[in-house]
């Protein structure tokens, strides 16, 4: 007696989607300025609650990458929700606060030291990271915890099949970026940290 041969299933497994983490666009507050630490303290608590600067659309490249995502996160941050609206053309939006910047309190400089912004934000960066500068809020560590957690959250997503856009902060992203290389995603297109860049992850073999 001849018995019918066992059935199997020989097809590769899908490959997931890929994983766009997106820095969000211009926002409206000025960086023309120069201010002491404790000034920039404020001027980033504007910043934090501020939107985009008015004029702006996305890259056509950027809008078609949203065209193909099968999800599309945002921070709960003003500047990071319109740019995915921008972006989504009416599509539905996972607003999510895990994807909100890691926090910039700037060190207890004297005031005759004056930046502008962005030099205050790489150096205010510099101490949360390797000083533990927090001043009570999120820390260095907690802040790695949420990005694995996010990382998790978005490979998992990623696993359904379409790919995952992420539209949040340029830091955070960063720390996202190196939970998912740590998981075996590689990196295949960087356009750096600037607004309305992309970066994106595939897992590949």
């Amino acid at each position: 007696m001849t018995l019918p041969a066992a059935s199997s299933d020989l097809s590769p497994a899908p490959r997931p989607g890929a994983i766009i983490l997106t820095r969000h666009g211009e926002p409206a507050l000025s960086r023309k300025c120069r201010l002491t630490a404790r000034q920039y303290g404020e001027w980033w608590g504007r910043y934090e609650i501020g939107g985009l600067l008015p004029g702006q659309t996305p890259p056509p490249e950027l809008l078609e990458t949203a065209g193909r995502a099968g999800a599309i996160y945002s921070s709960t941050r003003l500047r990071a929700r319109e740019s995915a609206a921008a972006a989504a053309a009416g599509r539905d939006l996972i607003v999510d606060p895990m994807f909100i910047e890691a926090p910039l309190p700037p060190p207890h400089f004297p005031d005759w030291i004056r930046l502008p912004p962005k030099w205050w934000g790489g150096v205010s960066r510099f101490w949360w990271h390797f000083f533990d500068h927090h001043e009570g809020q999120e820390t260095r560590a907690e802040a790695e915890v949420r990005a694995a957690s996010v990382a998790r959250l978005l490979i998992d997503r990623a696993a359904e099949g379409p790919d995952v856009l992420v539209f949040a902060h340029g830091y955070f992203n960063h720390m996202v970026g190196a939970c998912l290389k740590a998981q075996g995603w590689t990196l295949v297109q960087n356009q750096g940290f600037r607004y309305w860049s992309q970066r994106r992850y595939e897992k590949r073999g």
